[in-house]
């Protein structure tokens, strides 16, 4: 009817089911590459304000490294024990993360703070004092 024979029919199914195998990895692989830990940048004029939510993490498993132009958190969500059941769902992945936020102005790495509180992490950067706007008065 379609102008090959039942073996023909077999290999478009075959490769119809190949296909879309391929493109339900793609789908999980998008899902697992997502940013981790999502983040915000927020700048004040004075310090650039970064937080990061981060369910889920230690605050003993987390590392922050500030240069003068960027901030790096790095850490690790551990995996969850479940016994002996199983997972019906699983959505929250878990392992090694590393974030790298760049940063507009020069900051002042000896000055940065940082808090951890319910999951979400704070990072304080206040901009290098030759980065910071100045008022110029007018003679």
């Amino acid at each position: 009817m379609f102008g090959f024979g039942r073996h023909g029919f077999d290999d478009v199914l075959r490769d119809f089911a190949r296909m879309q195998r391929a493109f339900d990895g793609y789908g999980r692989l998008q899902e697992r590459c997502s940013v981790f830990p999502p983040v915000n940048v927020y700048d004040d004029g004075e310090s650039y304000i970064v937080t990061a939510e981060m369910p889920g993490v230690a605050p003993e498993d987390l590392s922050i490294e500030a240069t003068s132009g960027a901030l790096k958190i790095k850490g690790e969500r551990k995996r969850p024990e479940v016994g002996e059941g199983s997972y019906h769902r699983r959505e929250r992945d878990y392992g090694v993360f590393n974030r790298t936020v760049e940063l507009n102005s020069p900051i002042d790495p000896d000055k940065v703070k940082a808090r951890y509180d319910n999951g979400v992490l704070e990072v304080v950067l206040p901009r290098a004092e030759a980065a910071r706007p100045r008022q110029i008065e007018i003679a």
